[in-house]
């Protein structure tokens, strides 16, 4: 088993982990020539509310967060060290690239298929983040992630795919991704990844939880992959849909198949934060530990079960172990 890495440095354990937060979404060229945006962008002052969160989930019995911002989502790793420096929680840094559909044009234009060909330097970079550090920071990246929306895996998607593969297949760091359950996509994003070689068990389908579904995740977990029940406070699925489908799987014997978490961020300035709290008022932190765990006891979940999906679950993911 391998340590974490995290953006204080390797840790032997994480301990109770969020699998997929984020602490800044970022759009850089707004804020390089508009930085008067309503929403506000100073280093100091968000790294000090976003300590605050995070100090705040500390205290709620959570020790680990996996960030899952990557290039296509405004990553800034110096912002994030600001953060790591104020509070108590683990953060462990993400590599991969985000989008649905075309590459940025850096890598648009380069590569396989290109306009100008060359050579694919996507899983280069990811896995210099890997062993090297991200930019100048010397943190290590501790997971890979890549995505797959309602577009399927188009050309630019399938090289993200097939790049952060190949990352894995040469460090052996997990990967985690987003996914469209209403198309049961999932599946595909397996189907790719095993022909890369990827064991699936060193797999989480991010956004598993969306889907009330049980024979689709089943599907996946006969795949051999982990389930990310990720979402709890996006409102698009019922807090009920959401907590009755992790019970049912937990019935089932799948405790040890899921991970938990609320796909949050401390600041975005993606969306209005005054719409986002009025049309999902429990889209934070904390949700989870006020709100799911106690609804997922009351329905039965063993505290047994909940440690796998909050602590056992998580550390054989980051570490290497096996399910």
């Amino acid at each position: 088993m391998t340590a974490v890495q995290t953006l204080r440095g390797p840790i032997a354990d994480p301990g109770a982990t969020l699998m997929h937060e984020h602490v800044f979404g970022l759009s850089p060229e707004i804020l390089w020539n508009w930085p008067d945006i309503p929403e506000g962008w100073d280093l100091e002052e968000r790294a000090r509310e976003a300590a605050g969160k995070l100090n705040e989930l500390k205290a709620a019995g959570i020790d680990t967060i996996v960030d899952l911002t990557v290039i296509g989502l405004g990553r800034y790793v110096p912002a994030v060290q600001r953060v790591a420096e104020q509070t108590g929680i683990n953060i462990v840094a993400a590599t991969g690239l985000y989008t649905y559909d075309a590459l940025p044009a850096y890598f648009g234009n380069r590569g396989p298929g290109s306009l100008f060909g060359g050579p694919d330097r996507l899983a280069e970079f990811f896995v210099r983040d890997i062993t090297e550090g991200i930019g100048r920071t010397g943190v290590k990246a501790g997971m890979l992630k890549c995505a797959t929306g309602r577009q399927g895996i188009t050309p630019g998607v399938e090289r993200v795919i097939r790049a952060v593969a190949r990352a894995h297949r040469e460090t052996g760091v997990p990967i985690t991704t987003h996914s469209e359950s209403a198309t049961r996509n999932g599946l595909d994003q397996q189907e790719l990844l095993a022909e890369e070689g990827v064991d699936l068990s060193r797999v989480v389908i991010g956004h598993a939880g969306d889907s009330t579904d049980l024979d689709y995740l089943e599907e996946l977990i006969a795949g051999g992959s982990y389930l990310g029940m990720d979402r709890f406070g996006i409102e698009f699925c019922s807090f009920e849909d959401r907590v009755a489908t992790v019970v049912a799987l937990c019935e089932r014997g799948y405790a040890d198949r899921m991970v938990l978490s609320h796909d949050s961020y401390c600041f975005n300035d993606r969306f209005d934060p005054a719409v986002v709290k009025r049309r999902h008022p429990n889209y934070h932190l904390l949700h989870i530990s006020r709100d799911v765990l106690p609804a997922l006891r009351a329905a039965g979940v063993t505290e047994a079960q909940i440690e796998r999906m909050l602590v056992g679950n998580p550390r054989r993911i980051l570490t290497g172990g096996r399910p």
